[in-house]
């Protein structure tokens, strides 16, 4: 699997060990595990994913990574999410 431009270089799972495999495995499973408890028990995360998207579709700012950086600083943004929920 070759990353490209963000310079990770190609990954041979084939230069681990039976064992350096398996624990990848687990590791994989467990981080998955993690993340979904913490998904669930953050409902608002979902909810500011779907606002930021709904405003980019919105928006198409031509640079998304400034657009996403102003998006999630903003220090009203709790307030903008309450008002929506209203």
């Amino acid at each position: 699997m070759m990353a490209g431009k963000r310079g990770l270089e190609k990954v041979d799972v084939g230069e681990l060990s039976a064992e350096q495999q398996e624990k990848l495995r687990q590791f994989k499973i467990n981080t998955r595990i993690d993340n979904e408890r913490y998904l669930r028990s953050h409902p608002e995360v979902e909810e500011m994913i779907a606002d930021f998207l709904r405003e980019v579709i919105l928006k198409r700012p031509p640079d998304i990574q400034g657009f996403a950086a102003e998006h999630f600083t903003n220090t009203n943004l709790d307030v903008l999410q309450n008002k929506k929920k209203q």
